[in-house]
């Protein structure tokens, strides 16, 4: 059973930069497909970023150019760097990871088991 804690939030300004990190604990021998996701009260989750078993890495068009995906396997740790922010970016920031088999959309929220329980960006 994995478990992901996020960190890394924070208030920024505009134009700031912040760097996300999500660590893994538990059994986590397997391959993961991971992501970031977003949400903003009365929205639905957004899907951010993802990264593929075999490293491969997607984007929302919102944040392409912006944000950065990173994995250090030897840390179980999952990042997102996110620079130039936009006061657009404020939202509550969930990791995700998919532990079933199969290929999947990744910034699909229906494509992920396992979630953290958040991190909060503000950017004004």
């Amino acid at each position: 059973h994995v478990q992901l804690v996020e960190s890394g939030g924070g208030s920024v300004q505009a134009g700031g930069s912040l760097r996300l990190s999500c660590v893994a604990s538990g059994d986590t021998t397997g391959r993961y497909c991971m992501g970031w996701f977003r949400q903003i009260p009365d929205k639905e989750r957004e899907g951010v970023a993802g990264i593929e078993s075999d490293g491969s890495t997607s984007y929302a068009d919102s944040v392409e150019g912006r944000f950065t995906l990173s994995k250090d396997n030897a840390k179980n740790t999952l990042y997102l760097q996110m620079n130039s922010l936009k006061p657009e970016d404020t939202a509550m920031y969930y990791c995700a990871a998919r532990s079933l088999p199969g290929v999947v959309p990744p910034l699909a929220e229906s494509s992920y088991n396992i979630w953290g329980q958040g991190t909060q960006v503000t950017v004004s």
